[in-house]
């Protein structure tokens, strides 16, 4: 019954791919998406499950593109995993979908001793856009490492702070070139207000 309903509701999809306006047509093409994503997602857990490392992180960015709530379990889960690249690559997925649900998840991940995990966990607190994420973020800009406080400001760029502006000025005199970089991104993308 509901591939019949999904085929359906496919072939109808097809025909607005010819519709003379764009944003129908992009409409068009993210709900087959969708859709085909939902029929591949028991296929999508099974290479989560089975498959060797590459199907598994192949996997996770699979369910990123399918998204919708059923997909964070399995994300959250390997977020938690020991192998690194697994848990960076989830981490990433859930910062794109950025769920409530996810967000303690990715807290926890700053106090990780891995920087790379923090890295990824700052980006992805950066998708939230909220007080909350910014108040996590914040004292990664005093990492002095060229890695954690770019990536910091960079985050602070994608949320939007300009209360901050000041400390990624300062970060503009960083000796670490990613730093400096990141900074100036940042300062480019806050609002002139």
């Amino acid at each position: 019954m509901k591939a019949q309903v999904a085929m359906t509701r496919r072939e109808e999809l097809i025909a607005l791919l010819k519709d003379p306006a764009k944003e129908v047509r992009e409409a068009a093409a993210r709900a087959i998406e969708r859709i085909e994503g939902a029929g591949s997602f028991a296929e999508v857990i099974e290479q989560l499950k089975k498959g060797n490392r590459g199907a598994k992180i192949r996997a996770i960015y699979a369910l990123g593109r399918i998204g919708g709530e059923r997909v964070l379990t399995p994300l959250m889960y390997c977020a938690m995993r020991p192998e690194e690249d697994i848990r960076i690559a989830a981490i990433d997925m859930l910062g794109a979908l950025a769920s409530s649900q996810a967000f303690p998840l990715l807290a926890e991940c700053l106090r990780e001793p891995s920087a790379a995990v923090q890295a990824k966990a700052i980006e992805a607190l950066g998708r939230y856009r909220t007080p909350e994420a910014l108040r996590l973020i914040l004292p990664f800009l005093d990492a002095r490492d060229g890695f954690l406080d770019a990536e910091a400001a960079r985050a602070i760029g994608t949320i939007g702070s300009a209360d901050h502006e000041g400390k990624l000025l300062s970060l503009l005199s960083s000796p670490h070139p990613a730093t400096r970089a990141a900074a100036a991104e940042a300062l480019g993308t806050l609002p002139l207000d």
